[in-house]
């Protein structure tokens, strides 16, 4: 019977992939080198992850003391590197699988939070700081206005929402692989809509508008 730290660890490894390719993606849209892809691939893939290993004192992060986890970055930018020239035109691709890689980390870094003995609520913010931390460290690294900031945009609620029901059905002895799998379908869902809809939260003073818009509101759905 497989065990569920070997699940753990693949799960964490998918996630790492995802958000690998989303980094590789953005470096060629800035038209880095090949050197540059595998380098924001890496802070993108394992920029989460080191934030949550030092949160919880788990020692040198699993990152530098596991080769596996350099692997993903790696094989991501020769995807891109041989792919690129393809499916450029998909806009959505970069946030496909930055979506991918959101629903990944909100479950594993609550999971290892938990492990840690962390209570349900600090399990919850440190599960949300490792599904956006990397794609935070991406954005500042290209130069672009962080997701997580992005007032047109969606992208730590649909991290919370995965953290907090991982937390939940963990405490209910209702976590299993079934359950983690529609957590991640519901994340991945809630993020893509969201983005798709242009779905956004109130601005930081009432009254406020976005630039661009009429009323507030954002016109259409996006391609």
């Amino acid at each position: 019977m497989i065990s569920f730290d070997i699940v753990l660890l693949w799960l964490d490894l998918i996630g790492v992939f995802f958000f690998a390719v989303s980094g590789s993606l953005l470096a060629a849209r800035k038209q880095f080198d090949f050197v540059g892809s595998i380098l924001l691939a890496s802070i993108a893939a394992l920029g989460g992850g080191v934030i949550r290993d030092i949160v919880i004192n788990a020692g040198p992060p699993i990152a530098f003391t596991n080769p596996a986890y350099l692997a993903p970055p790696l094989l991501a930018a020769l995807l891109v590197y041989y792919l690129f020239s393809s499916v450029q035109r998909f806009t959505s691709l970069l946030t496909l699988f930055d979506a991918g890689g959101l629903a990944l980390f909100c479950i594993t870094g609550t999971l290892k939070a938990i492990g840690a003995g962390m209570n349900p609520v600090a399990a919850i913010l440190l599960g949300v700081t490792t599904a956006v931390g990397g794609g935070l460290l991406r954005d500042i690294t290209a130069n672009e206005i962080p997701t997580l900031f992005n007032n047109r945009d969606i992208y730590a609620l649909p991290a919370f929402a995965g953290a907090g029901l991982t937390t939940l059905l963990w405490n209910l002895g209702l976590f299993n692989g079934i359950t983690a799998c529609v957590i991640a379908g519901v994340v991945f869902a809630f993020r893509v809509t969201a983005w798709r809809r242009s779905w956004y939260v109130p601005l930081a003073v009432r009254g406020w508008h976005r630039a661009g818009t009429r009323g507030g509101a954002i016109s259409g759905p996006r391609d």
